[in-house]
């Protein structure tokens, strides 16, 4: 079968063929409906081998981290699913034995580490094999092709919004800086979990109008330095919380600066950012700053079950799995106006 993958460090990922994996004993094969497209996918081939192969990745593996599908065979011992349900899965890999996965922090579960998509076969294929039916998430309503950005972009915005719900105020103010993929889902949760004001700031023209049309009260173009002062000097202070989607030195400084006292600055984006300098007096008093990479099994679901309700848009652009590479380079400039989803079909 086809399948878009990593096959060398420092190489362009590649269309190749490989051959369609059994499910042993306790897994599940998933046969792929749709498969979401992340920015995080983009800097896999570029990572120094020796970085990758610390984390545990072996090359070849093929991409693909948000899915969504139905399952296609069982594994031995595998009970209360049945061929042909629809599903999606999970995106972060998590053991269910650890600290982590008891406390219901499998997002910060060792396995995690490595998974579909990241060192592992994911989704970018005909076929995929899900490890643990714990991975996957019952489709009662939507359909497979249309679920994969929920397990990734939707969940994973949603642990940020979950986090710092306790510090947003009803008639107060949440910032969403970068309205891509995630941050659009971010105000969508916003809207939905809060009576706060949501502000989105991003420099594209066609994102800020999206952003209105799923719920934010404000857009505002950034950052670049003819508009990030003026920023400053009209929300400087005045954010129960700030979603950084985006994770530069330029809005990390930023959001840290709109945080209110008492306020959260959640960084997601992972654009290399830095925190340098005096730190005491720009963190906000009496916050909190907070990072992380995956969402939980209970995010998920949540997730979920928000767009069973019909309270989340997912817009997508979609792709055949043969124009897998020019859907990532839409992505890369920004030309997208949902989530990038490539069917394998």
């Amino acid at each position: 079968m086809p399948a878009y993958r990593i096959v060398e460090w420092g190489r362009a990922p590649e269309l190749t063929e490989v051959a369609v994996p059994s499910p042993a004993a306790g897994q599940v094969l998933v046969e792929v409906a749709g498969n979401g497209l992340c920015h995080s996918d983009v800097g896999m081939s570029a990572m120094p081998g020796a970085i990758g192969e610390a984390i545990g990745w072996k090359v070849p593996f093929t991409l693909g981290h948000e899915v969504g599908g139905r399952i296609a065979a069982l594994g031995a011992g595998v009970t209360g699913w049945s061929e042909g349900d629809a599903v999606a899965v999970v995106s972060p890999r998590s053991c269910g034995r650890c600290r982590w996965c008891a406390r219901g922090e499998d997002n910060n579960c060792e396995d995690s580490l490595v998974g579909r998509g990241y060192g592992m076969d994911g989704g970018l294929a005909r076929y995929m094999i899900v490890h643990s039916v714990r991975e996957l998430v019952p489709l009662r309503v939507l359909d497979p092709v249309l679920a994969g950005p929920l397990t990734d972009a939707g969940a994973t915005s949603y642990h940020a919004v979950r986090r710092a719900l306790g510090r947003i105020h009803p008639g107060g103010r949440a910032v969403v800086i970068g309205a891509g993929g995630l941050g659009a889902f971010a105000v969508q949760h916003l809207r939905e979990l809060t009576a706060a004001e949501l502000v989105v700031i991003d420099p594209s023209a066609n994102r800020r109008e999206y952003a209105l049309e799923l719920g934010a009260h404000r857009a505002l173009e950034g950052i670049d330095e003819t508009t990030v002062d003026d920023l400053r000097r009209e929300l400087a202070g005045s954010a129960d919380a700030v979603f950084d989607f985006v994770g530069t030195d330029p809005t990390i400084d930023l959001g840290l600066t709109l945080t209110a006292r008492g306020g959260a600055f959640a960084l997601v984006g992972a654009g290399n950012g830095s925190l340098s300098g005096q730190l005491f007096g720009r963190l906000p008093r009496d916050g909190e700053v907070f990072t992380f990479q995956a969402p939980t099994i209970a995010d998920t679901l949540d997730v979920f079950a928000l767009a069973d309700a019909g309270r989340l848009r997912i817009d997508v652009d979609m792709y055949p799995l043969e124009r897998a590479a020019e859907a990532y380079e839409a992505m890369e400039r920004g030309e997208l106006r949902g989530r990038a989803v490539v069917t394998p079909a």
